[in-house]
């Protein structure tokens, strides 16, 4: 693959996973979750290419809420 194809690949999945780290973090700390392992789930699509990928697995709470 070109490398401004990777460049661009790999600028997006930074993305998604820094996003995503931020926002998991804000709804556990919102949410009543202390010591639960939650189940989570990542779909990247790309529509036009008719692809989707999914990818199933679980997160575990810390036991007390961190400052």
């Amino acid at each position: 693959m070109s490398e401004d194809f990777n460049m661009s690949m790999r600028k997006f999945l930074k993305q998604v996973g820094v996003t995503s780290q931020q926002a998991i973090e804000k709804a556990i700390r919102e949410g009543d979750t202390a010591g639960k392992v939650l189940p989570v789930q990542a779909v990247i699509s790309i529509p036009e290419l008719g692809f989707t990928h999914t990818v199933d697995g679980t997160i575990t709470a810390p036991e007390t809420e961190q400052e």
